[in-house]
């Protein structure tokens, strides 16, 4: 039996978890909130987490009813993400680890998403569909390595999702994405927007630029310099919303679907934030039911980044006997999923 804390902080949310053979104890997050119309930036979310984190170490501890002699190892992201958050996450580790003598381990971010996503779901070796506000990729897992079948060649459909948020003034409270879907369910009209599938990749960028435009009419006259008796069409809200929600999401379910008939998988397992997203659980769902295949997605407590999921990662690395030393607990914005050697998995 391993008893794993794990320390998430490489974005806007700082979490830490605790599990002891495959069971969860404890799994404690918060998140730092900018008004609407805001991202979040590195030194403002650093300052937040700092502020955060050790309570939520104790509350950790807490929930678990369990001291730090009962830990067998410390984990905490290692990357990918943005620095100054996932230094503090880092620092607070190599403290606790010096402190209480146990053993330290970096994960790599976007494991920790599959490897929580496997333990919740159930799932053995599926095509797994990545996406979250910094990465998106589709995944499938050969010779001790999750390899990128494809990706985006631009910015993340999180990305995308929460910057269109903010150009219609939504609410960051609890996350834009989500204030995304709710107002989609309420569109009517399907709105044509590029889509962008490059074989295997996909890019989001050039969509959000055109539907930025068509969220502001006063843009669309100034570039296309139409004449003044020819009226711009004036589109909601929840139908812009609910159409790029549709566009992307087809985009994904495109790729995803490629990739499980090359590798002859009938399992799909959709991990990352926008993997709460119940729309694109449907669309997933839909398309694999026509494949006779299955689809497994996890709920907000797993899905959007926490703690719990680097502790896992980590206690299975532990288990395989990875080891690191004190000088090599650093953090890096820039770490592929297939850079880590998967040797927990013996299949």
């Amino acid at each position: 039996m391993v008893c794993a804390l794990g320390i998430e902080g490489s974005a806007n949310k700082i979490g830490v978890g605790i599990i002891s053979n495959g069971k969860v104890l404890a799994n404690v997050r918060r998140t730092y909130i900018t008004p609407p119309g805001e991202g979040f930036l590195p030194k403002e979310t650093a300052k937040h987490h700092r502020g955060a984190i050790l309570g939520l170490v104790q509350a950790s501890l807490k929930e678990a009813q369990l001291k730090p002699a009962d830990l067998d190892v410390i984990c905490y992201t290692k990357g990918p993400g943005m620095a100054p958050p996932l230094l503090v996450g880092a620092i607070v580790a190599r403290t606790l680890s010096l402190l209480w003598q146990k053993p330290l381990l970096g994960v790599n971010h976007c494991i920790g998403h599959i490897e929580m996503g496997r333990l919740i779901t159930g799932a053995q070796n599926p095509i797994v569909l990545y996406v979250s506000g910094g990465n998106t990729q589709v995944i499938a897992y050969s010779n001790k390595r999750y390899r990128i079948f494809g990706e985006t060649i631009d910015i993340a459909v999180g990305n995308c999702l929460d910057r269109f948020a903010r150009i219609i003034k939504l609410s960051n409270d609890p996350s834009p994405g989500y204030n995304i879907e709710q107002l989609a369910k309420q569109g009517k009209q399907y709105i044509k927007l590029p889509y962008v599938v490059k074989g295997m990749d996909v890019s989001f960028s050039g969509i959000l630029s055109h539907i930025e435009e068509l969220a502001d009419p006063g843009k669309r006259r100034n570039k296309r310099k139409k004449q003044q008796d020819e009226p711009e069409p004036e589109y909601s809200q929840a139908d812009l919303c609910y159409s790029l929600q549709e566009t992307i999401f087809a985009m994904l379910v495109e790729i995803t679907e490629r990739a499980m008939a090359h590798c002859e998988s009938n399992e799909v397992l959709i991990v990352g934030g926008v993997g709460c997203n119940e729309r694109l659980q449907q669309m997933m769902g839909i398309m694999c039911e026509e494949r006779n295949g299955k689809v497994f997605a996890i709920d907000e407590r797993y899905c959007i980044d926490n703690g719990l999921m680097i502790a896992h990662a980590g206690a299975e690395m532990f288990k395989a006997g990875a080891q690191m030393p004190l000088e090599d607990a650093f953090v890096t914005q820039r770490y592929r999923t297939d850079e880590v050697l998967v040797n927990w998995r013996t299949d």
